[in-house]
């Protein structure tokens, strides 16, 4: 019995009990298609956030429904409160409503924009070409390295532009 209640009081000092009333306005989590090491440890610790939305009714004690707009139709309304944040309204803060197109997993791909890097990893009997690249939705600070010839052969139709020295990638 002891046990458990140390463990109780140990989960409650990290939990918080979010409660959202109808007409408040949240943002909605969603996590991006990564592949094997796509974005790394930057891309894997900062969550993504769309939104923000209405609440529209409250469903139980965790659920809520939302007002997503019709380009979101084909994704289920109802959220758990863990995917949900609260928005804070600031005069000064401008929205860009940006479209994504989310699957229904609440996932997106993201694609690449540009490289902003190349470099030549040498081994001790082989050199590695990488490039570093600048993704769509993404900032400059979370571009990542990827090699060069798995960006060539997951992107053959794309064309990325040096944003450093304007070449050509592909």
């Amino acid at each position: 019995m002891e046990i458990s209640s140390r463990r109780k009081s140990y989960l409650d000092q990290r939990r918080r009990m979010l409660e959202f009333s109808i007409g408040d306005r949240v943002f909605l989590k969603v996590t991006p298609m990564k592949g094997v090491m796509r974005f790394g440890k930057k891309g894997k610790l900062s969550p993504r956030y769309i939104g923000p939305f209405h609440i529209t009714e409250r469903i139980g004690d965790v659920a809520y429904r939302l007002d997503l707009p019709a380009s979101m139709s084909q994704i289920h309304d109802v959220f758990h409160v863990s995917m949900l944040r609260k928005y804070v309204a600031n005069p000064s803060h401008i929205l860009t409503n940006e479209p994504i197109e989310l699957k229904t997993n609440l996932s997106y791909e993201e694609m690449p924009v540009g490289i902003l890097l190349r470099e030549v990893k040498k081994l001790r009997n082989k050199e590695i070409p990488l490039v570093k690249v600048l993704w769509r939705n993404q900032s400059v600070e979370e571009a990542t390295w990827e090699r060069e010839d798995e960006m060539r052969a997951k992107y053959p139709l794309s064309i990325l532009v040096s944003k450093i020295s304007g070449t050509k990638f592909l």
